[in-house]
């Protein structure tokens, strides 16, 4: 097992040595502080994952499907959120009891697989990270007035500066938790001063007044597709807490990821509804900033550039992170790891500095490899859960959990599908 960016934290990896029985006990204050360090680790794992789901293109998203569908957008934000829930449950204890990341999962199931999972990851993490710089820029635009550019590169170094530092592990760890919550209390913020109407979206929750299905998937896409899908799993994997004595702690922490990511969908709904709601017309190029100035006036709109930029950099640091766990081992130094990431954001950055605007195209492309990489990576997922019982230490994995995980792997096929001709379309 590679150590984490951080110092090792939890149990031991698989196959270590045991220790001597001459060891002596760990003292209450030691075994405090590793109980500390592992919720701590926990957390960061949580976060990792709800705020690499939340960004430039979770808000933009978010947004334009408020203004189109009203109220009934309740309906579609509760069936995608209960998906995800499904996909996450299997994704976290399968790699967390294995102790295994995804592409090394892949491997062992069909050598080569999990390098071809790890390439659709790499890629389209790093075609997305164009894009997520450029979120930055525009954030901290909308926040300070800088011009777009210039804010991107300062971001960028904020984000090399947390894979720099000798502890980047606790780094990563503290400052997605931070810029989560950070997120949440503003969203709420402009939620409640934009007054929806919660009993509306309350019963549109469960009786929607009408069904938008092309919505939903493509809010599950959003929401678990590519990277995302194993960010946090990958983060707890290198920080050692794995095995089957952790499966409550990986269990409780893979829902409360998406329930932090469905919260934050939910306030960016609710506070996007309230001025919809008040017959403010949102047909802009940016329907969630002038969501925003309309319900908060220009606080609202500076609270607007401080959201899109905590989320923006959260993904840079997220994709960056998850796509180069994917190409490299775990026996990869620490040093090489965070070398490889600051890299990875570089050459992100540099093409977004290049380039006259973000990319369209390419974020297109990049979208559709991200449905491919779902029903792939959730195959192998699936597949180790059922029949190679040998990678999860004599797991015996629930059937439950497995039969809800196989109905949702038909839902991803339909995604890839769909991904499959965008990607025709896109060439065509």
């Amino acid at each position: 097992m590679t150590d984490a960016p951080s110092e090792p934290q939890g149990t031991e990896p698989q196959g270590s040595a045991p220790q001597s029985s001459a060891a002596e006990p760990a003292s209450p204050d030691t075994a405090a502080g590793l109980a500390s360090s592992r919720r701590l680790t926990m957390i960061g794992a949580m976060f990792l994952m709800a705020t690499s789901a939340i960004g430039p293109g979770f808000i933009t998203q978010t947004s334009v499907f408020t203004v189109q569908m009203g109220a009934a957008f309740a309906f579609a934000i509760l069936i995608s959120v209960l998906v995800d829930i499904a996909i996450q449950l299997n994704v976290w204890r399968v790699i967390g009891v294995s102790g295994l990341r995804a592409n090394e999962l892949g491997n062992r199931v069909l050598p080569g697989l999990g390098w071809v999972l790890a390439v659709f990851v790499f890629v389209g993490g790093l075609i997305f990270n164009i894009g997520n710089v450029g979120g930055t820029g525009l954030g901290l635009n909308a926040m300070l007035g800088l011009d777009p550019k210039i804010g991107g590169a300062i971001s960028a170094l904020v984000a090399i500066a947390i894979f720099v530092s000798k502890r980047a592990g606790v780094a990563l760890d503290r400052i997605v938790a931070v810029l989560g919550a950070l997120m949440i209390a503003l969203m709420l913020y402009v939620a409640i001063v934009s007054q929806p109407p919660l009993g509306q979206a309350l019963a549109n929750t469960v009786a929607p007044e009408h069904v938008d299905f092309l919505v939903i998937t493509t809010l599950i896409g959003g929401t678990v597709g590519g990277y995302i899908t194993f960010a946090g799993a990958h983060r707890m994997v290198d920080s050692r807490v794995t095995g089957i004595e952790h499966i409550r702690d990986i269990t409780r922490a893979s829902v409360m990821g998406i329930i932090v990511t469905c919260i934050m969908r939910v306030l960016l709904f609710l506070a996007i509804l309230g001025v919809v709601a008040g017959g403010v017309h949102l047909a802009g190029q940016n329907i969630a900033a002038d969501a925003f100035e309309a319900a908060a006036g220009q606080i609202g709109l500076r609270f607007f550039g401080v959201v899109l930029w905590a989320a923006s950099v959260t993904s840079v640091i997220g994709a960056s992170y998850t796509s180069v766990s994917f190409v490299t081992k775990q026996s990869t130094s620490p040093r090489v790891r965070n070398g490889l990431t600051i890299a990875f954001i570089v050459v992100a950055t540099a093409v977004y500095l290049v380039l006259n605007q973000t990319p369209q195209t390419l974020l297109i492309f990049a979208g559709a490899v991200n449905g491919l990489i779902l029903p792939l990576g959730f195959f192998v997922v699936l597949w180790v859960a059922w029949r190679r019982r040998d990678l999860l230490g004599g797991y015996r994995y629930p059937l439950w959990l497995l039969i809800l995980g196989a109905a949702v792997w038909l839902l991803t096929i339909y995604l890839g599908w769909n991904s499959v001709a965008g990607i025709a379309k896109l060439w065509a």
